[in-house]
């Protein structure tokens, strides 16, 4: 309640920010947050990040979940957008081949079935001033505006659990990529998209770590070192050659 205090809390227009458990699941913590918005007039965002592999295993299944999950939000919780973000298991990255085709094939009944407002989240594998990581925001942001999300919610590099690292880089890559995946035909797209997959989803297992914020950013002009520039031009190129014209 004290991020709704009038002086120096979020503002009625601001997103306020909660989440369901997995899988399909909610407590009274959650109900009480939303009730509270509610009589408040707030703008409400209602998070889930659907896990595949665990209560849902395949593909299929954590698509039929995260659809599911979606519809929740806003018929049983009335809530303005809806945040998602299907995440591996084993990789803890959303940017993976199996979670891409979740988001895609979600949103994609969710836009052609509805006019609610839909979100994803960015979780890369690779750490920040790597090729890796940009190339990760990249396929998954090609994904997302041709699947017909509104809002894109990134970047968390590093599964997002690591303190300092994440840049102002990769946003940039987040909304080039959109910008140039606009207008593109599925078609298209999922040619893009498996070609940038193939230059990464192999190395998982040996993703590079990156650099915190203070290794690759000058903290007192906050502009990019001239090796993370050189690191999203090249990341650049690469995507070029997949296909995107940006």
């Amino acid at each position: 309640m004290s991020a709704s205090m009038v002086n120096n809390g979020l503002r009625g227009c601001d997103c306020h920010e909660c989440s369901q458990m997995n899988e399909l699941k909610v407590n009274t913590n959650f109900m009480n947050m939303i009730a509270g918005w509610h009589l408040a007039g707030d703008i409400i965002m209602i998070e889930q990040m659907p896990i595949m592999g665990g209560y849902v295993s395949s593909v299929e299944e954590t698509a039929i979940c995260d659809v599911a999950s979606t519809l929740a939000s806003f018929v049983l919780f009335n809530s303005d957008i809806h945040l998602d973000g299907p995440v591996h298991i084993r990789w803890g990255n959303t940017s993976n081949r199996e979670c891409l085709q979740v988001a895609a094939h979600a949103a994609r009944a969710l836009d052609a079935n509805t006019d609610v407002l839909l979100a994803n989240q960015y979780y890369t594998i690779a750490g920040p001033c790597t090729e890796m990581c940009l190339l990760e925001v990249a396929a998954q942001a090609i994904v997302d505006t041709v699947s017909g999300r509104e809002l894109l919610s990134g970047v968390a590099p590093g599964k997002g659990v690591l303190q300092d690292k994440a840049t102002g880089l990769e946003a940039r890559m987040l909304g080039e990529a959109s910008s140039a995946a606009c207008g593109l035909t599925t078609e298209a797209a999922n040619n893009v998209v498996d070609n940038i997959l193939r230059r990464y989803e192999l190395n998982y297992k040996n993703a590079p770590a990156g650099k915190k914020f203070q290794e690759c950013y000058d903290l007192d002009t906050l502009r990019p070192s001239q090796e993370y520039l050189d690191i999203y031009e090249g990341a650049m190129h690469e995507i070029s050659m997949c296909g995107m014209d940006f």
